[in-house]
């Protein structure tokens, strides 16, 4: 298959990586004229337990008309609406859209930009850390669902097409449909943990044993479940705070994106996950003020980078 990855993050980096070693065509979109040309000649490196591997793979700042079947979106949250609107008009009319982005509200906006019918859905639980441009290391592994989003339920060949893709590539991928649930499910999980491990420094796993981040995890978590449940969306899993603490446990070495972010003095995706809580909250009537303080805290780091008080 023929693969454009849209951002060359932690995560576009890893899926060109392994896509590419499975012998598909992928080309990588980065927006920054610089970094692409460098990254273009350097090549793609990832790292894990095993070791580390380069590719090649063409990097362009805007599509190309070259083939493509997949357009695998793989910037934050933040950056999906514009990314979109960049390539409106510009891709090849059988390219379906894929999101594997956390939060709410992606499959949404790529909807508005190319259709219903063309955008595909899902969730991803493989970890990836950003060591520099086009440096990436894998830092955990997990199970990946793909599934037609909204009213794409007839798409039925596409998404065997991308999971076939996806399993060739190493990753432990199957279809679902029932994207709507798995997103929410991951977006309660990274409620639990991103904004708190942004706000603490702390890794994953330090956090349920801490009793005030362990506290405000449950209240988040709550608010979130009721919202779920207001809008008749089922979870994927019966104890959503014993769901959250387990993956504290199972990546406890892990730094969260949202903390990457913070560290790295980029812009998080809170507004996409604890704040999308909030406002669908709003929506249905329920008050989730443990999610907007979160919110509001993050928003504040994120804000005055430059004006830390330093030791």
């Amino acid at each position: 298959m023929h693969f454009l990855v849209v951002g060359p993050g932690a995560m576009g980096t890893l899926f060109s990586v392994r896509l590419s070693q499975a012998g598909h065509q992928v080309a990588l979109l980065d927006y920054k004229a610089k970094r692409a040309e460098s990254i273009g000649k350097k090549g793609l490196r990832l790292e894990d337990v095993t070791g580390e591997v380069s590719v090649h793979v063409p990097v362009v700042t805007s599509p190309t008309p070259a083939p493509m079947d997949v357009v695998l979106i793989c910037v934050k949250a933040t950056q999906t609406l514009t990314a979109a609107r960049d390539m409106a008009g510009r891709l090849p009319p059988q390219a379906n859209i894929l999101t594997l982005q956390n939060g709410l509200g992606n499959v949404e906006i790529l909807q508005k930009i190319f259709g219903e019918g063309r955008v595909f859905g899902g969730v991803t639980s493989e970890g990836a850390t950003l060591m520099a441009p086009g440096h990436a290391r894998h830092a955990g592994r997990g199970e990946t669902f793909i599934g037609p989003a909204g009213s794409a339920q007839d798409r039925e060949d596409a998404v065997k097409s991308m999971v076939s893709a996806f399993r060739e590539a190493g990753f432990d991928t199957r279809s679902t449909d029932e994207v709507e649930s798995l997103i929410w499910g991951k977006l309660i999980v990274n409620v639990g943990i991103n904004a708190l491990t942004a706000l603490t420094r702390l890794k994953n796993g330090r956090l349920p044993e801490i009793s005030g981040a362990h506290m405000l995890m449950e209240k988040a978590v709550g608010e979130a479940v009721q919202v779920a449940q207001a809008k008749g969306i089922p979870l994927p899993y019966p104890e959503p705070l014993e769901r959250v603490v387990t993956v504290c446990r199972a990546t406890a070495d892990n730094v969260a994106s949202m903390l990457q972010d913070i560290l790295a003095e980029k812009p998080t995706e809170v507004a996409f996950i604890n704040g999308a809580v909030v406002r669908e909250g709003e929506k249905q009537g329920i008050a989730t003020p443990v999610n907007f303080t979160l919110s509001c805290l993050v928003e504040t780091l994120q804000e005055t980078y430059d004006q830390r008080v330093n030791p």
